[in-house]
């Protein structure tokens, strides 16, 4: 019985953790623009922090303001929507694959 309970405390801590983990990974595969930086094509790391976005990749980490919106089912994939602006291209918003999360940026 104690061997039962110990292994259901593990789970539990377990789930709690991958629950709490706001962390994702997010592919640019051109120069986009982000909070008025030009972040250049690749994999960056991004971190929900309340209403903000951490978008990091090495050393250098970006902060943007962010809405977080809910959709009505999951999206298949992480997807980046542009908007142009002035010939350069602006994340507008970030669909998070495997979830409802929709990031809407400022």
């Amino acid at each position: 019985m104690t061997k039962m309970r110990a292994l259901f405390l593990c789970l539990l801590i377990t789930a709690i953790t991958f629950a709490a983990d706001s962390s994702y990974r997010v592919t640019l595969f051109q120069p986009s623009m982000v909070n008025g930086t030009e972040l250049k094509p690749g994999e960056y790391k991004l971190e929900l922090k309340d209403n903000k976005a951490v978008i990091t990749k090495g050393k250098k980490s970006l902060e943007a303001e962010v809405k977080v919106e809910n959709a009505q089912s999951k999206f298949s994939s992480t997807s980046v929507r542009y908007q142009d602006d002035g010939g350069k291209m602006k994340v507008q918003e970030i669909r998070l694959g495997g979830t409802t999360t929709r990031l809407v940026f400022n």
